[in-house]
């Protein structure tokens, strides 16, 4: 039977550490609850390979079972509780919290919601549980306008850089109907989800950028260093070269800047610069809504990428959309979000037309087959949603659907890439070793 690794509250809201066997975290989370304590994580600890035991990496959150008109209310620990010195602090996050940190969030925020705690009472546990950071003083803020008797939707519209339009409006939802704790455990869901796939599209780009950032930095080292040694034996010798050798001489000192004598900047500079340059400039380009939908569009239509883009995209659409319409956000409001979170501008002008449509009273489906971003089987099943009143449903299992089409577009295209990168940079330095031995073999014949 499996082991967990567990921190509780006692009744007094003093934090314990224990662990307990149970066959899943479930019923571990049970067996804690029935020893009067109320679990807020949980940690199963698995077999390493010399036999002893190992924490899992992944934790479950879990949260106070007591229900607030049974139990007595856990008592907050004192700030400062379990903060001792020496603890590590996290810096904030530039420019917003982590998606990661904002999802085991939201996990332990529904858990709480389940148990029966009032908003402000998980609110003030789960501000003491954070480590310093943005998010600790944004629950903080939240805390103090929720005790003021603000809304909580309204609290954390405040704060963008933690809870986007999406989060708030969910949450907006929740409190109207009376079911915080179901679209909290949705949005996790949904969060998860997201950066899954997000996490699936980063690692098939981690290989061919550091294979490819590995070979340019050695190919930029023999040009710098290996062929003007070579070029110094060639003129010892006044040795006659062939034009590829001549070529790579004079790419080699543009690059160290003695190509000419008025040369200011090594062309090193630029080797390095323009990238960085490039990188800016696609920034700012996709500022402009016209250049955005150009490079959108051919972003597309680029073989094998085009489609992993295109895939992904359509999952993150409809997942979106999908949970939103379920969390019982208005359908035109729902758009209107997805629409902006986005990236693809061809999609989002897609969307635009859907609200459109669906605002004079028309179907939702039509605008999406006559835009033709989406494959014949997405259009159909979101017709056959809105027939039959479960587009919720059918939004999400496109999105299901599509997340399997992503993981073998991803093995497809590293499949496709480790190939031509081995090709492309078997061919450079090949060329690089051909150039500079063939005046060798000259040299070698003249002098024998």
């Amino acid at each position: 039977m499996p082991t967990f690794q567990f921190e509780a509250l006692n009744e007094a809201g003093k934090r314990q550490k224990g662990t307990i066997s149970a066959s899943d975290s479930d019923d571990a989370i049970q067996r804690i609850r029935g020893q009067g304590l109320f679990p807020t994580q949980v940690r199963e600890r698995k077999t390493s390979a010399r036999g002893g035991k190992k924490e899992a990496p992944a934790a479950k959150s879990a949260a106070p079972a007591a229900d607030a008109g049974t139990k007595k209310k856990a008592k907050a620990p004192k700030k400062g509780a379990g903060e001792s010195k020496g603890m590590s602090i996290n810096m904030p996050t530039i420019g917003g919290v982590s998606k990661k940190i904002l999802t085991t969030f939201t996990r332990q925020f529904s858990t709480l919601q389940d148990a029966g705690l009032p908003i402000l009472r998980s609110l003030q546990i789960l501000e003491q549980q954070q480590k310093p950071g943005l998010l600790k003083r944004i629950l903080i803020q939240v805390t103090e306008d929720v005790a003021s008797g603000q809304t909580l939707s309204d609290s954390m519209s405040k704060h963008p850089k933690a809870f986007d339009k999406l989060y708030c409006k969910m949450i907006a939802a929740g409190e109207v109907a009376g079911v915080l704790d179901m679209i909290l455990q949705r949005l996790a869901e949904f969060m998860e989800k997201a950066e899954k796939l997000k996490s699936k599209l980063k690692s098939a780009m981690i290989y061919p950028t550091v294979v490819i950032s590995v070979a340019g930095i050695i190919v930029l080292g023999i040009m710098i260093m290996i062929v003007p040694k070579f070029r110094k034996i060639f003129a010892d010798f006044d040795t006659e070269m062939p034009i590829v050798t001549e070529k790579l001489i004079a790419i080699s000192a543009w690059m160290k800047g003695d190509l000419t004598p008025d040369q200011m900047i090594p062309g090193i500079v630029y080797v390095i610069f323009i990238p960085v340059f490039v990188f800016v400039a696609i920034k700012l380009m996709r500022k402009n809504d016209a250049l955005r939908a150009v490079m959108d569009t051919v972003l597309l239509k680029v073989p094998v990428f085009g489609s992993l883009v295109e895939k992904s995209t359509i999952a993150r659409f409809t997942r979106t959309l999908g949970t939103l319409i379920r969390a019982g956000v208005p359908i035109l409001d729902a758009l209107n979000i997805t629409k902006d979170t986005t990236s693809n501008y061809v999609f989002s002008s897609a969307l635009q037309k859907v609200h459109d449509s669906v605002r004079q009273g028309e179907s939702f489906a039509e605008p999406l087959r006559q835009a033709k971003v989406c494959d014949a089987m997405v259009v159909n099943m979101i017709d056959v949603g809105e027939e039959t009143g479960d587009l919720d449903k059918m939004l999400l299992k496109v999105a299901d659907n599509y997340d399997e089409e992503v993981d073998n577009a991803v093995a497809g295209m590293t499949s496709l890439i480790e190939p031509f990168m081995v090709i492309i940079l078997g061919g450079v330095v090949g060329g690089i070793v051909v150039a500079l031995f063939l005046p060798l073999v000259k040299l070698i014949q003249s002098v024998s």
